[in-house]
């Protein structure tokens, strides 16, 4: 009998797999011959310079070489993949999704951004009967609720509309933006309905904002519970067509109980909340998550997904489909690194080869099943599943894949049900339980999409990574540098709370995953700290040992400074060819090396420290949203590739010190070159500090040359300038 045609097939790049691979090799030889040249330096009886400065950069060169190893498992086997959706069953066979949109706090993520996030979501080429969208409003927002009841409304024109005229970009304020390009727009009959959709719209967006002005925020640390299957009282259906009469997915609005006396674990707990409501409404075997401001930019994705996830030979153990994240709002001068680009064009497709890449927190189709843990098969009783996933017997049932329930009659909640659901959602459910723990989304890190990922594929379950050439889901990125150093900060808390943690990838993950994926896993979650110790260490030591006429690197008549130029300029030039074959030019290399050496001294610094401290028990967890509301000055000045340095001391001080400290650095060694003669000695420190200063110039000329309102403060220049001092004097002391 002839096989059936593949839903997918994978492509090897062979071609770049020998490079990466021969690239590899040739720096791990000169990175062996630089610990020769510092290890026997370190073993002669006599030295020229202090052993203190000399071991640190020793130190600090062993970090950088570690973590460049463990991030050569990226590039052992990157992979592409192609979908044939058009080859899945019929619609009848497909499974139901699940759709979990989160949001925590109206003021910073715009209530009308969110909806249209939720009708994205609703108008999915997929089955309106096995689709469900529920949203966690973790802000428990009376202007949310009355959201959702107006998106619903404006649905009911939205959805028709689109699956009629097979309209592609199915967010509504996308759709209304965006250049005139309908295949359909010579129609005179298309033209006519889209005046009338875009006047329901426009409806829908004034009524969305008046409910902002007018509604209540409510108490995001304490409210009650609130779940409301969203619908239509209006009566509005009669002005709407005969033939436009068509079945809506099912919208649930939830939002759980928070009170301060009790832990809510942030996106997390908030995830495990829908996990258990929607298991006893829906119970669809996959789950679509999503972040309130990325919504889907193509209605195709649940198929795309259900290519692998229907696959006879990979479905038994796939746990999730990762699509990227990418972003409607970055430029071509991107100069935040908003695009993510390293991640999610190298990252992920290297990791795809080695049975999957990370789980990120939005944009991914899971299995419902692989947040269950091990405690979904039979001969577990029935006080073991209480023990695990709370006393809920009607969630237990709901464990079963052959379990649905019949109590949901059109869009109203029996009254038992909506009870069940309240007491899901209760903040005291998950006492003494081990969800977030062994169950669900997992509480060991703020970073809970990485953790949870990390622990499927030590569990067995693989993931897919689907990059398609049409974005699925776009949101909106970061455009100032504030909230671009507060989400580096918190991001790399979160990585850094697994890597110091027992779980730790590189010993948790060997004995229970590949090697190489356990590499992956722990240069993810390692590099906020070893990359801010040395660069760190980078920035001030040598040019600290230039200022007192110190040299720490070879002179350039040795046979030893080839090794250290050759690891440079490797380095840099792997870098360059990775941007540019990914699409890349060579200001955004530029602009990626700007952006690596502000968060590793600040964010990244930051946030292993924060860490570190709740190991300590000095701190607790935190979370903080990223702004989402855009201000018209600073997208102004990203739109002109201008840095917007209003932000706090906490992250200008150190960025400006250390400009302060590599300027005077290079005019003095200059100064040394000239006057003394030995500018071979000095030559590789002098040209540390210049390559620190080409790149980082947008620092530099915020300090001196700016004088718009994105300049960086005199105040902080002064602050900065003290600390310089401060720094120059004991540091000298220290060395002399």
């Amino acid at each position: 009998m002839e096989s059936p045609l593949p839903l997918h097939v994978c492509h090897v790049n062979n071609l770049s797999v020998i490079l990466n691979k021969l690239h590899a090799f040739l720096h791990c030889i000169a990175i062996a011959l630089l610990i020769y040249y510092r290890a026997s330096y370190l073993l002669q009886e006599t030295r020229a310079i202090s052993i203190i400065p000399w071991l640190l950069v020793f130190a600090s060169e062993l970090l950088l070489s570690f973590i460049w190893l463990l991030g050569r498992a990226y590039l052992w086997r990157p992979v592409s993949r192609t979908v044939f959706p058009e080859r899945l069953p019929e619609d009848d066979k497909l499974p139901a999704i699940d759709v979990f949109i989160c949001t925590a706090d109206p003021e910073k993520e715009p209530t009308f951004g969110v909806m249209n996030t939720v009708l994205s979501a609703m108008a999915l080429d997929y089955p309106v009967d096995k689709l469900h969208v529920y949203l966690s409003d973790d802000g428990g927002s009376p202007i949310t609720l009355r959201g959702m009841r107006e998106a619903f409304r404006f649905a009911k024109w939205w959805i028709p509309f689109c699956r009629r005229y097979r309209i592609k970009t199915i967010c509504p304020q996308a759709y209304f933006s965006e250049a005139e390009s309908d295949e359909n727009f010579g129609d005179s009959e298309f033209v006519t309905e889209k005046r009338k959709i875009k006047e329901k719209y426009e409806m829908f967006e004034e009524q969305v904002m008046k409910a902002v002005e007018d509604g209540e925020y409510g108490n995001s640390r304490n409210h009650s519970t609130i779940i409301e299957i969203i619908q239509d009282t209006s009566g509005e259906n009669e002005t709407i067509r005969q033939a436009d009469l068509v079945e809506m997915p099912l919208l649930v609005y939830v939002s759980r109980e928070k009170s301060p006396e009790h832990l809510h674990h942030f996106k997390g707990g908030a995830l495990n909340v829908l996990l258990r409501v929607s298991g006893v409404i829906s119970n669809s075997p996959y789950i679509l998550g999503l972040d309130c401001d990325m919504y889907c930019n193509d209605p195709t994705s649940a198929r795309q997904a259900m290519c692998f996830h229907l696959d006879p030979k990979t479905s038994s153990s796939l746990a999730f489909v990762q699509f990227p994240q990418k972003f409607h709002n970055f430029n071509e001068h991107d100069i935040y690194d908003g695009s993510l680009r390293s991640g999610y064009r190298l990252q992920w497709p290297g990791m795809d080869g080695l049975k999957g890449p990370f789980l990120t927190g939005t944009g991914h189709y899971i299995r419902r099943e692989s947040l269950y843990g091990n405690f979904k098969h039979k001969g577990i009783d029935l006080a073991e599943l209480k023990d695990t996933f709370g006393e809920s017997n009607l969630f237990i049932k709901s464990l079963h894949q052959s379990y649905e329930h019949k109590n949901v009659n059109g869009e109203n909640l029996s009254n038992v049900l909506q009870q069940e659901t309240e007491v899901l959602a209760s903040c005291s459910y998950e006492h003494q339980t081990k969800w977030g723990e062994e169950v669900g989304f997992s509480y060991q890190s703020v970073s809970e999409d990485f953790f949870t990922g990390f622990i499927l594929h030590c569990k067995g379950w693989t993931s897919t990574y689907l990059d398609p050439s049409r974005p699925q889901f776009l949101g909106t990125s970061t455009t100032n540098l504030n909230d671009v150093l507060i989400q580096g900060t918190r991001w790399a808390s979160g990585l850094i709370d697994v890597s110091i943690s027992r779980f730790c990838p590189l010993l948790y993950g060997p004995s229970r995953m590949s090697l190489l994926l356990s590499m992956c896993y722990g240069e993810m979650s390692l590099f906020p700290l070893l990359y801010c110790l040395p660069l760190w260490c980078f920035a001030t030591l040598p040019q600290l040992c230039l200022l007192n006429g110190i040299p720490l690197y070879p002179e350039v008549s040795s046979p030893f400074f080839m090794v250290f130029s050759f690891i440079f300029l490797s380095a840099i030039c792997k870098h360059l060819q990775e941007v540019i074959s990914t699409g890349g030019s060579v200001y955004t290399w530029r602009n990626e090396q700007r952006i690596w050496m502000i968060k590793s001294v600040t964010s990244h610094f930051y946030g292993s420290m924060d860490a570190i401290m709740k190991l300590l028990g000095l701190r607790k967890a935190s979370f903080l949203p990223t702004n989402k509301v855009l201000d018209n000055e600073q997208v102004k000045r990203y739109e002109m590739g201008q840095f917007d340095f209003q932000t706090s001391s906490v992250f200008l001080v150190p960025m400006v010190s250390l400009m302060i400290l590599n300027v005077a650095a290079l005019v003095c060694g200059v100064i040394r070159m000239i006057a003394v003669g030995n500018w071979d000695k000095l030559f590789a420190q002098v040209l540390l500090s210049l390559y620190i200063l080409i790149i980082n110039f947008a620092i530099v000329e915020g300090m001196i040359v700016r004088k718009d309102k994105g300049r960086i403060s005199p105040s902080a220049i002064l602050l900065s300038s003290v600390f310089f001092v401060t720094f120059l004097f004991f540091g000298s002391i220290i060395l002399i």
